[in-house]
């Protein structure tokens, strides 16, 4: 994608952000939007052009760090959910409670009891969210072993995102192997009707971003939306499905 094609598609499609939030803040409704992925899929970017012209007042990213030692003793869920959404708020996390799933499992920093607990619990967990209605969307951005050690290389390098890296995240490449049969069992498990993923191919961070944008507008009803604008590409977004992923294989 050309940077003028991308800069007046992101334009048209924040234009309609502003449109969704005006018509959720007046009917008071709630959305969720979670993004979950590798270590430098891109999250930080799509957050950023997502929010950009959105009300500051209605509008909240949560991106919590390491849990404390009350977090731990508490129960799983309790951590996330004072950051929910209330009525006319808009709520992106950035990484959610799909930690357990991903990153703990792999790095070893809960047991696999406390993983099977998780399983059960956050489908039960994200069908009370639906019940008290909360729209919600939950994405998996997707990137290739070769994307994500140039982007890590990138970042290392560059003196105002140096701050990004992480011992996790240095860990990355090494447990790559680890990682995809994480996603592959998340994906599996946590599927389900109130609460499906959506997967983003992410190599191409451009093309994502609007992508998952126009993704996120088609599903929500709003008064005033421009339909031709609001159709995301089938290979780079779509709904999780083994057939597909048959098909179309995640990065291994």
């Amino acid at each position: 994608m050309k940077k003028s094609e991308y800069k007046k598609t992101l334009r048209a499609l924040q234009i309609e952000l502003v449109k969704l939030q005006r018509h959720f803040i007046s009917a008071n409704e709630k959305i969720l939007v979670l993004l979950e992925g590798r270590d430098a899929a891109g999250k930080d970017g799509v957050v950023k052009r997502i929010v950009q012209h959105l009300s500051p007042r209605d509008t909240r990213v949560v991106a919590l760090g390491k849990p404390s030692d009350r977090d731990n003793a508490t129960w799983y869920f309790q951590r996330y959910v004072p950051h929910l959404p209330a009525s006319q708020e808009f709520v992106l996390f950035n990484r959610s409670w799909y930690n357990r799933a991903g990153v703990e499992r792999v790095m070893g920093f809960c047991t696999e009891q406390e993983y099977e607990h998780f399983i059960p619990m956050v489908i039960r967990f994200e069908e009370m969210l639906a019940d008290a209605g909360i729209r919600f969307r939950k994405y998996f951005l997707d990137i290739s072993r070769d994307e994500q050690r140039k982007r890590l290389e990138d970042r290392a390098a560059d003196p105002l995102s140096n701050w990004k890296i992480s011992p996790i995240d240095r860990e990355a490449q090494a447990r790559w192997k680890a990682y995809s049969e994480a996603r592959d069992e998340m994906l599996v498990r946590t599927h389900h009707s109130a609460g499906p993923w959506y997967i983003v191919r992410a190599d191409d961070k451009k093309i994502a971003r609007v992508n998952l944008i126009k993704d996120l507008l088609g599903s929500m009803d709003y008064e005033g939306k421009d339909a031709s604008l609001v159709s995301p590409d089938p290979e780079i977004v779509f709904e999780y499905r083994a057939d597909i992923v048959r098909s179309h294989p995640l990065a291994k």
